[in-house]
């Protein structure tokens, strides 16, 4: 077999790949060496911005099959059908740290799902926990500032960790999941997925339902103790990365059942706390898990950055018989992400491979852009509607229409009967073993204390104490000790 032959991008022969091009032996580089100016000229610019949060992330390829009939609840094509499989791409993240951090820290983890239907691509975009810390996206660049690096010091502070958590008592339900054991996962196959969000579903006759997801490990949850990270962070900073791609390569295909909990439409102006607001769960004996399918990952990417690096998210991908709710969070996000893709990646990062329907084709006026791809026939029209055939309006909406009323303003969220911000953590803290609460006020205590001011300090615990008294004197006790050392 006869050796390839180095090119040029444009195609040419190179001769010499180990010496530049120089002005006789020892002189200076000539201008002209294009292969030298356009391997230095790509080199420089392989990077592009990383993501503002969820920058480290790992990803791979699977299906997902129907194993019970949902087709009461929404009409989706991908779903209608017991037996029925839908290839996946599906993208893990830390949330926090940048592209170079460790895997194996506190923090949440995404959990994306894109789902190539034959009715174009559905993205779920989630996390490994049901709740979040805030439920306005108003609130989302400052938050992430507070738990991102420091202008001046370069590095996360306590005291700005803190000080918004202390200002901001909705996160109390997050900051005891993020503290408790689950706060650092020992791999993503180890940990379950959430929508977190509550979405949407239509049925055929078009009855509408409000829609939770959960992603349940068939691997069983398992996570790392402070110490265990420190360690395994330190031997391996992609201990998560090497894990999934070591699993799937020796052919342990992790998988989750994905179950969902729905709630007729009519049911949520009662309900007696919001149940569009993503710092609270819907108990089980309120609304119980329902069986969907299986999802299964079974194929490692080629190329990490092709197809996960450059693995573009939107929540606002939907597909008929999906649709979104009135979550302030979920609202803010079906604009931000698809914004931040076309930041990073450029308008036309939906004709990427990893991006771009696999079951169906796009059919659109979209035209030109950076790195535009999508050649059109001579003579295509881009515009609409036209008298040449081009494709045209379906008329039937993706999902039922959100009622709405009264007057624009930025407004609260409206107030149910049981609404806080504590009582779910409390509920959570109280479901704990006493080992577990242990090490839940160890967590704590081992960040609060690193507090500058004793009036974020007191802030902090007075949510803590409103969640639940023992909860609140316990950590206050741990605090104390620590301060005093």
């Amino acid at each position: 077999m006869s050796q390839r032959v180095l090119t040029t991008e444009s195609g040419a022969p190179v001769a010499d790949n180990q010496n530049s091009a120089s002005a006789g032996v020892g002189g200076p580089l000539l201008i002209q060496d294009q292969h030298l100016l356009e391997k230095l000229a790509r080199f420089n610019r392989e990077r592009i911005p990383e993501r503002v949060v969820h920058a480290r992330g790992s990803g791979a390829y699977g299906h997902f099959e129907v194993t019970d009939d949902v087709t009461d609840y929404t009409h989706a094509e991908f779903l209608d059908t017991v037996g029925k499989r839908t290839e996946v791409f599906v993208r893990f993240s830390t949330v926090a740290d940048s592209l170079g951090g460790a895997d194996a820290v506190r923090d949440p983890r995404g959990f994306a799902v894109k789902f190539y239907t034959r009715e174009g691509n559905y993205d779920l975009v989630g996390n490994n926990t049901p709740v979040f810390f805030i439920k306005d996206p108003i609130k989302f660049p400052d938050f992430i500032h507070s738990q991102k690096r420091d202008p001046f010091t370069g590095r996360q502070e306590p005291d700005n960790v803190w000080d918004f958590w202390a200002n901001s008592p909705e996160a109390t339900h997050q900051v005891t999941w993020l503290m408790g054991d689950r706060g650092i996962p020992a791999s993503y196959r180890h940990m379950d997925g959430f929508g977190s969000h509550t979405y949407q579903w239509t049925n055929s006759a078009g009855e509408a339902f409000y829609v939770k997801y959960h992603f349940k490990t068939n691997q069983g949850i398992r996570c790392l103790s402070a110490e265990q990270a420190a360690e395994t962070a330190g031997q391996d900073p992609t201990s998560h990365q090497t894990d999934l791609l070591q699993a799937i390569e020796r052919g342990v295909h992790p998988s989750w059942t994905l179950h969902v909990q729905l709630m007729p439409v009519a049911e949520a102006a009662d309900y007696r706390f919001n149940p569009f607001d993503v710092t609270k769960v819907w108990p089980h004996r309120d609304y119980p898990l329902r069986r969907v399918g299986r999802l299964v990952l079974d194929r490692n990417p080629d190329n990490v950055f092709a197809e996960v690096e450059q693995a573009a998210f939107s929540p606002n991908n939907f597909v008929p018989g999906i649709g979104p709710s009135p979550d302030k969070m979920l609202q803010g996000r079906l604009f931000a992400y698809a914004d931040a893709q076309r930041y990073r990646l450029g308008v036309n990062h939906t004709q990427l491979a990893v991006n771009a329907p696999r079951a169906t084709t796009a059919e659109n006026y979209g035209r030109d852009g950076l790195m535009a791809a999508n050649n059109q026939p001579r003579y295509a029209k881009n515009y609409e509607p036209n008298s040449y055939d081009g494709p045209v309006e379906t008329g039937r909406p993706l999902a039922a229409p959100l009622p709405v009323s009264g007057h624009t303003g930025t407004h609260a969220a409206p107030q149910h009967t049981k609404d806080d911000d504590f009582f779910q953590a409390g509920e959570l803290y109280r479901l704990m073993t006493e080992d577990e609460k242990k090490r839940l006020v160890a967590n704590i205590a081992g960040g609060l204390s690193q507090v500058s001011r004793d009036d974020v300090i007191d802030k902090n615990l007075a949510h803590f104490h409103a969640a639940d008294p023992e909860y609140g004197k316990r950590v206050a006790e741990a605090v104390r000790a620590l301060r005093e050392d």
